[in-house]
């Protein structure tokens, strides 16, 4: 019995796993009755990947907007100013030392460079002509995009002329006296734009408090309803993506360097959660509270197994809320912090998407720059806000797929790449999920150790002895009923 509740549960991870080997083996079967494929005929095998990756592609701008405004929106600052400020903060340097982690390991290691097959670099690997000062102010443009609209359709970019004929046709920074800056908007979503309003939009509206309910009603029922139609698209992902991987194992000429690299690229995600899970987190943990975390991690080993199991740290809120009290960390703290924060807090995430984004450029040699290791930080963390928990195991991985499509525009890459990864995300979605756990339930330990003295001054309300059970209602938004 409880095996079919299982397979119920997880229907689509379970299908798209099986689609992920089928996808191989067809691929291989098809390369033993034709070697050789055109880049014609595998586009004809990619086909209903690629119409699988354009409807998810269509569902970010109102799914990525109505969530970040609703999670930003909703956040109820009442218990205390300070420990509000502190969560924040908590949940937004969490997140930032995860992907400048990520970063600096996928750059170290290098998981996806040293290919030499040609079908790996189609894109060339010639350095755009661009600065890294130019890629930077860029970054900082595209924060305040002049128009909305144009937002969702171009973002702005500055761009290198050669002056004369003379230029030498591989770029150096060096050179850049020869060449002349122009400007131009390039056909790609400026995301972080798009993404700073809709924060921005957010604050907005908790400050405005009752007078902005039906505004937060609004996108409530926005997000929703994009919800609602992922999980439509998402029925059709074993199908994607065993066209997706068939058409790149048919497409390779040396399958061999593809698994090799898919598997360096596996180990440097999982490097990087564990030295974030248990290292970095780790020393935050004992700078804030003087105590070393791993009593608390052990203490926490059933929520950690249901959240690897379930892949969603939604699902695995009231466990984690009714583990907090019984180890001591006060109600008013748990019922604010690990809501807000499987909303929003989410580590091991983030620093998949960068490491991906950054393996996927690498492997298709695409050369970036300071400015462009910048970019994919921010847009990471951003995208990382809108890569809610959602108690759906199957749902969480296509969802990753739909934000990993926005940071690899930040690259300029191609959003087919994403089925590079897609044959190992749904083990690695598990495996951050527990760290995006963790984060949230040290914070919760931390918050409630440096908030002792605003504590003392605030009253116990019934609400804080509520089912935790019942708290599942805020991963639909809800927030404000914590407190």
């Amino acid at each position: 019995m409880k095996i079919l509740q299982f397979i119920r549960a997880n229907i689509i991870t379970i299908l798209t796993i099986i689609s992920v080997f089928a996808g191989v083996a067809v691929g291989i079967t098809l390369k033993q009755v034709k070697p050789q494929w055109t880049e014609r005929e595998v586009k004809y095998v990619e086909f209903p990947g690629e119409l699988f990756l354009r409807m998810l592609k269509s569902l970010i701008i109102p799914l990525l907007t109505a969530s970040i405004i609703c999670a930003v929106g909703t956040l109820d600052l009442s218990l205390s100013k300070k420990i509000a400020l502190r969560s924040i903060t908590y949940y937004g340097i969490t997140t930032l030392m995860a992907v400048i982690l990520g970063i600096i390991l996928v750059v170290t290691i290098q998981p996806g460079a040293n290919i030499k097959n040609k079908d790996f670099t189609a894109t060339g690997s010639k350095t755009k002509p661009v600065l890294t000062q130019d890629t930077l102010l860029d970054l900082i443009r595209n924060l305040f995009p002049p128009n909305l609209i144009q937002a969702t359709l171009a973002q702005y970019s500055t761009h290198l002329e050669p002056a004369n004929d003379t230029a030498h046709p591989y770029f150096n920074e060096s050179d850049y006296l020869t060449y002349t800056p122009t400007e131009r908007y390039e056909g790609t979503t400026n995301v972080l734009g798009l993404v700073f309003f809709s924060i921005v939009f957010g604050i907005a509206m908790g400050m405005m408090r009752e007078k902005a309910a039906p505004l937060i009603d609004f996108f409530q029922s926005l997000s929703d309803a994009m919800m609602v139609i992922t999980g439509w698209v998402i029925c059709l992902s074993p199908i994607g993506v065993f066209f997706l991987v068939t058409a790149k194992v048919v497409g390779a000429s040396n399958l061999g360097v593809l698994i090799e690299r898919l598997g360096m690229y596996f180990v440097t995600v999982m490097l990087g959660l564990t030295i974030h899970g248990f290292g970095t987190l780790s020393v935050l943990f004992f700078l804030a509270t003087r105590k070393l975390p791993f009593k608390t991690i052990g203490q926490l080993a059933p929520v950690l197994v249901t959240a690897f199991g379930t892949a969603s740290s939604s699902a695995t809120m009231p466990l984690t809320i009714q583990t907090l009290d019984h180890i001591g960390v006060d109600p008013r703290v748990t019922r604010f912090v690990i809501p807000v924060g499987s909303t929003i807090n989410m580590d091991g995430t983030a620093l998949y998407e960068a490491v991906a984004a950054l393996f996927i450029a690498q492997f298709r040699g695409r050369s970036f720059n300071f400015g462009n290791l910048v970019a994919v930080s921010i847009t990471a963390t951003f995208a990382s806000i809108g890569a809610a928990g959602i108690p759906q195991a199957g749902l969480v991985t296509m969802l990753i797929g739909c934000w990993m499509v926005m940071v690899l525009d930040t690259l300029g890459l191609p959003s087919e790449d994403v089925s590079l990864i897609l044959a190992v995300d749904w083990l690695l979605d598990r495996f951050r999920t527990t760290i995006n756990v963790i984060g949230d339930s040290l914070g919760a330990v931390i918050v409630g150790h440096l908030s002792k003295n605003e504590l003392k001054d605030l009253p116990v309300e019934d609400k804080m002895n509520a089912d935790p059970h019942e708290l599942t209602e805020l991963t639909k938004g809800h927030i404000t009923q914590v407190v």
